[in-house]
């Protein structure tokens, strides 16, 4: 399964649009990760702790996103988007979103 920002392959001709598919990931962070981060806010620095689960969030969207494509019949996902949001009333979840155009190509 191909994977790409843009919107068409060089060298590669769209055989057939499948259609928009969308890959999400809501995810927690919990208490010792949360207090890690406010460590870090505190202090200055990068939170590593929120960054792998930022990380993990993504490829997983991403990896839904290829399944669903799969599905379908495709053999690629173009035009890709990664978003991400903030959620809860603490603001303690996240949620990941990875859209494309699932395609067939030659």
């Amino acid at each position: 399964m191909i994977i790409s920002t843009t919107p068409s392959l060089e060298g590669r001709r769209i055989r057939e649009y499948k259609g928009v598919v969308f890959g999400e990931v809501v995810s927690g962070v919990d208490f010792v990760k949360d207090i890690a981060a406010g460590f870090t806010n505190f202090f200055g620095g990068r939170s590593h702790s929120y960054e792998g689960e930022l990380i993990a969030a993504r490829e997983h969207a991403i990896e839904e996103m290829k399944n669903r494509a799969y599905q379908m019949g495709a053999n690629a996902v173009l035009g890709v988007s990664v978003d991400f949001e903030v959620l809860g009333s603490a603001n303690n979840m996240m949620m990941v979103i990875a859209s494309g155009t699932a395609v067939l190509i030659e």
